[in-house]
C-alpha cells in the first residue's frame, strides 16, 4: 500500500537537511504584544537597523477607549519600546512609514482632537518613538486616514475617506503634506454614494495610486476602486473591478512593469461566499488577469507585495482553512498569479493578517491581530517567516535539536502510547491529525529521564 504523509501548515518548514543552513541566514519567529483588552496590529515593516514597527490600535493601554499604537521590536520580535497617543474618545492607527532621519510617521483617525466627530490623524515621531509633530486633517463630520506613505519631496500622502467634503455620502480622500505635515492639497474623488481610499503609494511618475471601494460606480454593490492621480492630485484616470455583488481593493502596489497589482475580496467571484480577490492591471489600469483564492467560506486579502524576481505574496483572513473560527492567511504565488504555496497561521479563535512586508534576508514578516495567543481579549500578532512561509519551532528547548542535525521524521500511524506531541509553534496537541510532529517520550525505565525529542510524521 501507498504511504502519504502530510505536513500540515508551519510542521513542513522544519524538512531535512535544509533547516540547519536556513537556520543561520534566516530567522523566523512569531509574537504576541498587548494586555488584558483588544490590541490590534494594522502595519508592519523592517526598519533600517533590521527590527520591526508596528502600527495599530490598543484598548489595553493609553487614555481612551482605544488608542494608536506604535510597538518597536528588535531583529527577534523582542519589544524594545511601545508608545501610545489619543485621549478618552477613540483613535487608532492603521498605517505606519518610516522616513529617512529613521523616524516613523503613522496615520490613522482621532476622535479626540480635530474638526469633527473623528478626523484624520498623522502623528511624526523620532527614532525613539517620541513625538515630534502631529496633524488632524477634516471638517465637521468624520474622516479616517487608512494608508500613508512618503513622498519624493519629503512630503507624506494618505488616503482614506471624508464625509465632511465630496460629492457623496462619503468620499475617497486624498491628502498631500509637506515634510511638516502641513497640507498642500487635498482631494476628493467618487460619486453619491460611499466611497473610501484604503491603500496608496507614489508612482514611477511622480503621480499616486489609490485603490479602494466605490458604491457609487461600477458593475456591482461595491467595486473595486481604482485612481491614479499626476503629482497635483488630478484624475488621470480610474477604473473599477468586480460584478454584481460586493468586490473591494484593500492594497494596491506598482509592479515593476509599471502595472499594478491589488489584492482585496470579492463576493462576485470564487469559490466561496467571499474569496480572496487579486487583480493585476497594466500602466493604465486594464486588467491583464485576475484570481480569486479560498475554500467555501470567508476568505480576503489585506495586503500585497510584489516579489523581486517576478510573484507576490498576499497576506489577510481565512475562514475556509486552518484550525479556528479564522485563521491568518499567506499566499505565495507565481507572476501570473499562480499558487506557489499557502500557509495559514492561528490557534482555535480568531486570528487576521493585515499587513505583510518582505525582509532583509529573504523572508516575511505580517502583522495582524490574535485571540488564540496572548495576553488579551486580541493581542497583535508579529510572525517571521523564511523565504517559504514558514516559522520553526517556538519552543527554546527542542530548536538546537533541529538546528544541529538531520531530523528524518518517522513515518507511524499513530503516536506512542505516553507520547507528548508539539506542532511547529511549540504548541501542545492533544488529538494529533496526519501532520508531522515533534514529540517528547516518557521517562524510560532505567530512570535516566526523558527520551530525546523526535520528529515523527503519522500518516492516514
Amino acid at each position: 500500500m501507498k504511504e502519504t504523509v502530510f505536513a500540515f501548515g508551519l510542521a513542513a518548514a522544519l524538512f531535512a537537511g535544509c533547516l540547519a543552513s536556513v537556520a543561520s541566514a534566516q530567522s523566523s519567529w512569531w509574537k504576541t504584544y498587548g494586555d488584558s483588552l483588544s490590541d490590534i496590529g494594522n502595519a508592519v515593516l523592517q526598519t533600517a537597523e533590521g527590527g520591526y514597527v508596528i502600527g495599530g490600535s490598543t484598548a489595553s493601554f493609553g487614555a481612551g477607549v482605544t488608542d494608536v499604537y506604535l510597538v518597536k521590536t528588535n531583529a527577534t520580535g523582542e519589544e524594545v519600546w511601545a508608545e501610545v497617543w489619543g485621549d478618552s474618545m477613540p483613535d487608532g492607527g492603521n498605517s505606519v512609514c518610516q522616513i529617512a532621519d529613521s523616524g516613523y510617521v503613522v496615520a490613522g483617525y482621532t476622535g479626540s482632537y480635530g474638526a469633527g466627530g473623528h478626523d484624520v490623524w498623522l502623528i511624526r515621531t523620532d527614532a525613539e518613538g517620541d513625538t515630534v509633530w502631529t496633524r488632524t486633517y477634516g471638517g465637521g463630520n468624520g474622516e479616517q486616514g487608512n494608508s500613508v506613505a512618503p513622498t519624493a519631496d519629503g512630503g507624506y500622502i494618505v488616503t482614506g475617506y471624508t464625509w465632511s467634503f465630496g460629492a457623496g455620502v462619503a468620499d475617497v480622500y486624498l491628502i498631500k503634506t509637506n515634510a511638516a505635515g502641513d497640507t498642500d492639497w487635498t482631494r476628493t474623488y467618487g460619486g453619491t454614494s460611499g466611497d473610501e481610499g484604503l491603500s496608496v503609494q507614489q508612482t514611477v511618475d511622480g503621480g499616486y495610486i489609490v485603490a479602494g471601494v466605490t458604491h457609487s460606480i461600477g458593475a456591482g454593490i461595491a467595486d473595486v476602486y481604482l485612481i491614479k492621480t499626476n503629482a497635483a492630485g488630478d484624475t488621470d484616470w480610474t477604473r473599477t473591478y468586480g460584478g454584481t455583488s460586493n468586490d473591494e481593493g484593500h492594497s494596491v502596489r506598482q509592479t515593476a512593469d509599471s502595472g499594478y497589482i491589488i489584492a482585496g475580496y470579492t463576493s462576485s467571484f470564487g469559490a466561496g461566499s467571499q474569496d480572496l480577490y487579486l487583480i493585476k492591471t497594466n500602466a493604465s489600469g486594464d486588467t491583464v488577469w485576475t484570481r480569486t483564492f479560498g475554500g467555501n467560506l470567508r476568505d480576503w486579502g489585506n495586503s500585497v507585495q510584489p516579489m523581486a524576481g517576478g510573484g507576490y505574496v498576499i497576506a489577510g483572513v481565512t475562514r475556509s482553512f486552518g484550525a479556528g473560527g479564522q485563521d491568518l492567511y499567506l499566499i505565495r504565488t507565481d507572476a501570473s498569479g499562480d499558487t506557489v504555496w499557502t500557509r495559514t497561521f492561528g490557534g482555535t479563535g480568531n486570528d487576521a493578517g493585515n499587513s505583510v512586508q518582505s525582509t532583509g534576508d529573504g523572508g516575511w514578516v505580517i502583522a495582524g491581530s490574535t485571540t488564540s495567543f496572548g495576553a488579551g481579549n486580541s493581542d497583535v500578532y508579529l510572525i517571521k517567516t523564511d523565504a517559504d512561509g514558514f516559522v520553526g519551532l517556538a519552543e527554546k528547548s527542542l530548536q538546537p535539536q533541529v538546528r544541529s542535525r538531520r531530523f528524518e521524521p518517522t513515518v507511524v500511524g499513530s503516536l506512542p502510547r505516553g507520547a507528548i506531541a508539539f506542532d511547529a509553534m511549540g504548541r501542545r496537541v492533544l488529538h494529533p491529525i496526519p501532520g508531522i510532529y515533534f514529540v517528547r517520550e516518557e521517562p524510560q525505565a532505567s530512570g535516566h529521564g526523558p527520551q530525546a525529542a523526535r520528529r515523527v510524521a503519522v500518516k492516514r
